[in-house]
């Protein structure tokens, strides 16, 4: 014959009464103290003795009381989720960056969702879908936007912020790095080391990335008097980087200096230049853009444009969170500077002017 629910011990009914879930009420009853005292040590325990905190952690333990994370948020209207938005992912200077970024929000005591999109998905539905999670705030990477998509999202008064990209015209927070400038090194660099045909692998022509990488490169050679830049179309991965690479070196006048878009598409082409019996760097040199950690490898020692990826996460970091606490934040856009990194790939001059 079962049991009544007389006999059941004090923590069996209250799992009882709340369908096997300990409440935080349970645990202030066994611990002596207020419900508001459990729900800081779960919480803020700066306002809470160490005594306090030993003795509620305790018979939580006991009691295998688990805090409602939903039920806190309510509370204090913060869920302390971060919505990480990023298209494909096959490039891996984006895995690297959202890395870096759930590792820097970890140790602030925020968590990560991220968000892709699909293969025929547009960044519209991937936006609804991260609102309806009722993130804090949003960080959107390597996804195409409109300022009619970021408008949006201000409708629920979430803070966005634009990493490593702007959208004109958009209320939004935005941290690049300083693409143009970057463009703007490799066309020096290349010119001073006394290259003749030059030549640029394109990323995707919707990106900003792309375009003021591209304008940088193309109005620095043009103020030096360089002419007749080669172009072909990339779109930021090996394969488009390995073919356009080819198509290159397949003229009858190839070029002898070419700067890529970004790393993964510099990789391309430098196996393609080497498929082909092209020596590096004696008659080619390639030039990357971002520094992933592939880009040190000794198989492909690319010279590249580093992204101060640490700074610019940093940097994101604390103007999102700033923005948290500002209903009335203000767009800001703040742009750091790059360097080249000098390895074997090219052949340069140690002096850039």
């Amino acid at each position: 014959m079962p049991k009544s629910p007389k006999k059941l011990t004090s923590n069996r009914r209250a799992l009882a009464l709340n369908n096997g879930r300990v409440t935080s009420i349970e645990v202030a009853r066994r611990a002596g103290v207020s419900q508001s005292t459990v729900s800081r040590v779960f919480s803020d325990r700066n306002l809470v003795s160490q005594e306090t905190v030993d003795k509620v952690l305790r018979v939580a333990r006991q009691l295998d009381y688990k805090p409602n994370a939903i039920a806190r948020s309510l509370s204090n209207r913060r869920t302390d989720l971060i919505g990480i938005l990023m298209a494909e992912i096959t490039s891996p200077f984006y895995p690297y960056v959202l890395e870096k970024f759930s590792q820097r929000l970890h140790d602030l005591g925020k968590r990560v969702l991220l968000f892709t999109t699909g293969p025929h998905e547009d960044a519209d539905s991937v936006l609804q879908h991260a609102l309806q999670y009722q993130v804090d705030g949003l960080i959107i990477a390597n996804i195409t936007l409109t300022s009619g998509i970021v408008k949006e999202s201000l409708k629920y008064r979430t803070p966005v912020l634009l990493f490593n990209r702007y959208v004109k015209g958009a209320r939004a927070m935005t941290v690049v790095c300083d693409n143009v400038a970057g463009g703007r090194l490799v066309a020096d660099a290349l010119l001073d080391s006394g290259h003749q045909r030059l030549a640029y692998i394109a990323g995707r022509p919707e990106a900003s990335t792309n375009v003021d990488r591209e304008a940088g490169f193309m109005e620095r050679l043009a103020e030096r008097g360089y002419v007749g830049t080669l172009r072909e179309q990339g779109y930021y991965t090996y394969e488009s980087g390995y073919e356009a690479c080819r198509r290159l070196l397949k003229l009858s006048t190839p070029p002898d200096g070419i700067f890529c878009a970004n790393d993964i598409t510099a990789m391309g082409a430098l196996d393609a230049a080497r498929d082909l019996g092209i020596k590096i760097p004696e008659q080619l040199s390639v030039i990357g853009f971002d520094d992933i950690p592939a880009a040190a490898w000794s198989a492909y020692s690319l010279t590249t444009v580093r992204q101060p990826v640490d700074q610019m996460i940093e940097s994101s970091v604390a103007l999102l969170l700033e923005s948290m606490e500002q209903p009335n934040w203000k767009a800001t856009a703040r742009v750091i500077p790059g360097e080249l990194v000098r390895r074997g790939s090219a052949r340069l001059t140690t002096t850039v002017v």
